[in-house]
């Protein structure tokens, strides 16, 4: 017998959810000339139909519902180096924190905003990481006075190692146009860049941020979707780095959890 880890309905709310997208910014809900230069990244409500993939698989795997939280009041997690973050999505089931969503998204303003991107997504990652291995999504934060720290390394395997960590996911839906896929150059003053970044466009430099994210455990998933301008469809660049992978290793931790493994 076949499994499925996604729910039968899995493109066709992807391609929904790139609906919502595109018709909420074209009805006015996000005016760039207003905002300016952060509306074209910012999520806001225009992500909304990606809430509604989590909750889909989510329920698909077993879990109720009423684990998925999207208020505003309800996704604050604690930080390490800040007091609090919202997110995007929390999955909680049963007291535990299983699965952390944020969903960004850009259209147009690439050079502007690309590096700004890539900073708030590893930085949030490290706040998340370390507050966790102090305790703080399990039970009491332990002040710093009680952890007996011997490595200033960023995460500390002496002080906490979950073999069932939280699954942290960081989706990017970007405007497939020429200006972000058309070959970029990279100013070199004084040191030489990865030569995977050479002339590489906005389009490549956010798969590789994403692989990175993964292969260096800062995020358990992370996806780029590129969208044309105004359209419904979607696609990936890679495997690794699509909405069903992502989707797919979630759900697997949640019939793990489900399970009680």
């Amino acid at each position: 017998m076949t499994i499925s880890l996604l729910p039968p309905s899995f493109d066709e709310l992807t391609r929904h959810a790139v609906h919502v997208f595109w018709h909420s910014r074209n009805s006015g809900s996000l005016n760039a000339e207003h905002e300016g230069g952060r509306a074209a990244v910012v999520g806001g409500k225009n992500m909304d139909g990606f809430i509604e993939v989590v909750r889909a698989v989510v329920t698909h795997c077993g879990l109720a519902g009423d684990a998925v939280h999207v208020r505003k009041s309800a996704v604050i997690l604690p930080g390490f180096f800040r007091a609090t973050k919202s997110w995007d999505v929390l999955v909680v089931h049963e007291k535990r924190l299983l699965g952390v969503f944020e969903f960004k998204s850009q259209v147009g303003s690439f050079g502007n905003n690309f590096n700004n991107r890539s900073e708030e997504v590893i930085g949030s990652a490290a706040d998340l990481w370390v507050a966790h291995h102090h305790g703080a999504y399990g039970g009491l934060p332990r002040s710093r006075s009680e952890v007996r720290e011997y490595s200033s390394a960023l995460l500390n395997p002496v002080i906490q190692s979950d073999p069932r960590p939280p699954f942290l996911a960081w989706l990017m839906l970007l405007e497939e146009c020429d200006a972000s896929m058309r070959s970029v150059r990279c100013d070199e003053p004084h040191f030489p860049v990865f030569e995977e970044f050479r002339d590489a466009s906005y389009g490549r430099r956010y798969q590789i941020l994403c692989e990175r994210l993964v292969e260096r455990q800062l995020y358990s998933a992370a996806a780029l979707e590129l969208t044309p301008t105004g359209k419904d469809t979607h696609r990936a660049l890679s495997k690794a780095t699509s909405l069903r992978n992502m989707f797919s290793e979630f759900a697997g931790r949640i019939l793990a959890a489900v399970q009680g493994a």
